[in-house]
């Protein structure tokens, strides 16, 4: 057994575990755990400073990672990537994909699944998720098929083509940035492009053949197209109690539920719905409501409801005409997150009534009470209706993911502007003609100054979840290092495999990743796991580059837990999954995954 570490490595030790727990606190908000814990251990080293073998440490250090180069490369790629959907940029692929799905749904599936994984390798595949989501429900929904065997493994196809460059997602530049600030040689794009791509070829297959197979079916809210508000008419008799009330007090009837939008006093004669307009015998008010709501306005009010010229009965339904469901995601980025409707004046601004809110797999149906002071969180689901125009508009906008029955998707003439500044700052890091910092902060100025992005966009894109949980990472990963306790760790991980085969060291270590990337933040698992990964490969005398591709790739197998990456709870609400859905389909991927790539990388660095 490896030498107790100091005392500030224990302090440290602690600190870490408590981080991790507090990062799976659904309750607690990553942002407040994360800044939580950054204070913490800046404080901590400030009162009681530690003194190693390099001299005294500051705490001020732990600050860096505001400035570091992983970082600016993250939120760089989060402007440019927001720019590829404010343009709609991908448009084409999208629509092409919509056409083939009509004639040859399976091998659309294949296609799908290989596209989603190769733009995912260079694009954030938060909007390949966002572009392919509206047209595989739009498909499933014309062709009547569920679209529930197939938006789970589009997802989870985006997560294993993310794995495969350096820019792929941001755990993989946290990765090759701390190993580069450790000593080892800077990875560059394609350098681990090979497993990864034999790897995921297979973890495709696997989507594209077995799991639509063992998927249960599930039923998405957006499968149930009938309206669900109505505009009638209430007809006030001679003998009804709204007779010689003002219209205060016949809403007050109501419990003040009923919302009155016009007086129709004869034919061509209508009386503004002033509070104080007193009710005549022969009135009709015009209401919009749920059915359930306009029959008991029609029995409290004894008056007859109506639709149209015709009173409402079994064989004069109430109608609504030119009206759609559609289903709008809360998503990085939209004018939605972290604020309410009232905020947003929703319902002023975009002419939709919101009927109720999918969250974390279940309906809530909030109709009695309302939405409007809810505060909306990412991959929240409005289930709203509206006007086809409406729909239409808020959809060609682009500031809004909405998923129904059509296929349009946001369009501009800056679309292929926006695509060939991604293709420069793809190319420039590539070849290295620039670091990859340096070609993503490039383009993101190059979108704002071409019109593609506006200030409030860039605003939009960027996360300070992501942020916080980046910087809060790196200063713990220092902090472990700085003061022995990943030494101490790797020790004691070689000393509990003592006898193990090289190949069984790193196998395990990328499982351990992906366990922990399934519970708590991927980038915090991958910024603390590699530094311990390269102590490891030093005392076993084994290159490191292979440890650190483990902890990459583990830390990168988010396909078991519906919480382990933002794009699965995207996927979640959209096609209505559960939780045992993602492990009954994750669970084989992650090990799929880890088995190939448990033989691969020992069989290219050849130990």
């Amino acid at each position: 057994m490896p030498d107790i570490p100091n005392t500030h490595a224990v302090a440290v030790l602690i600190l870490t575990v408590l981080a991790l727990f507090l990062f799976t606190r659904e309750r607690l908000a990553l942002e407040t755990s994360s800044l939580l814990v950054l204070v913490a251990l800046t404080v901590g080293f400030e009162l009681f400073p530690y003194h190693g073998a390099d001299g005294e440490l500051d705490a001020l250090d732990f600050f860096s990672g505001f400035g570091h180069e992983a970082l600016v490369a993250v939120c760089a790629l989060m402007i440019a990537g927001h720019g590829l959907v404010r343009t709609g940029a991908l448009e084409p692929i999208g629509r092409g994909l919509a056409r083939l799905w009509g004639s040859s749904p399976q091998l659309s599936l294949l296609l799908t699944l290989v596209l989603g994984a190769l733009i995912s390798a260079f694009v954030n595949n938060t909007p390949v998720v966002v572009l392919l989501l509206p047209i595989l429900i739009s498909v499933s929904l014309r062709t009547k098929a569920n679209p529930s065997y197939v938006l789970m493994p589009m997802g989870l196809a985006t997560l294993v083509g993310g794995m495969s460059t350096t820019i792929g997602t941001s755990t993989n530049l946290l990765v090759v940035s701390v190993a580069a600030d450790l000593g080892l040689r800077q990875l560059g794009m394609f350098d681990f492009f090979l497993p990864a791509m034999l790897a995921g070829g297979i973890g495709i297959l696997y989507l594209w053949l077995l799991a639509p197979r063992i998927m249960q079916k599930r039923t998405p809210v957006m499968m149930d197209t009938s309206p669900r508000i109505f505009t009638a008419q209430l007809r006030v008799p001679e003998d009804s109690f709204a007779v010689g009330k003002t219209l205060s007090e016949v809403i007050k009837k109501t419990d003040g539920q009923m919302k009155v939008l016009r007086i129709r006093r004869t034919e061509n004669t209508y009386t503004v719905p002033l509070p104080d307009a007193v009710i005549l015998a022969g009135d009709r008010l015009t209401v919009r409501d749920t059915p359930a709501r306009l029959k008991e306005f029609e029995q409290v009010l004894e008056a007859t409801l109506y639709s149209g010229d015709e009173p409402v009965d079994e064989d004069h339904p109430l109608r609504a005409e030119d009206q759609q469901l559609a289903e709008i995601v809360v998503v990085q980025g939209s004018p939605l997150v972290n604020t309410t409707l009232d905020d947003v004046q929703f319902a002023t601004s975009y002419q939709l009534a919101v009927l109720a809110i999918h969250r974390g797999g279940r309906m809530i149906d909030l109709m009695s009470q309302g939405l409007s002071g809810l505060t909306l969180r990412i991959s929240d689901v409005l289930l709203v209706q509206g006007a086809r125009e409406n729909i239409h508009r808020l959809k060609s906008e682009g500031r809004l993911l909405v998923l129904d029955a059509t296929s349009d998707l946001p369009h501009t003439q800056k679309a292929r502007l926006s695509l060939v500044i991604m293709a420069g700052i793809i190319i420039a890091a590539a070849t290295g003609l620039l670091p990859i910092a340096i070609s993503a902060v490039c383009g993101s100025l190059l979108m704002i100054v071409t019109g593609c992005l506006g200030w409030r966009d860039v605003r939009q894109a960027l996360s300070t979840s992501v942020v916080l949980i980046v910087v809060t990472s790196l200063a713990l990963g220092s902090a472990l290092t700085k003061t022995g306790t990943t030494t101490y760790l790797a020790a004691l991980f070689v000393s509990a495999t003592d006898g193990a085969a090289p190949m069984v060291l790193l196998s395990a270590l990328m499982l351990l990743m992906a366990v922990l990337t399934n519970i708590v933040s991927n980038n915090a698992a991958a910024v603390i796991g590699t530094p311990i990964a390269i102590d490891i490969a030093l005392q076993l005398q084994l290159p490191p580059e292979a440890f650190v591709l483990a902890v990459l790739f583990g830390a990168n197998m988010s396909y078991a837990t519906p919480m382990a990456y933002k794009t699965n709870l995207l996927v979640m609400n959209a096609g209505g999954y559960t939780f045992g859905d993602f492990i009954r389909i994750g669970v084989p991927l992650t090990l799929i995954m880890w088995l190939v790539l448990s033989w691969l990388l020992p069989t290219i660095y050849r130990f």
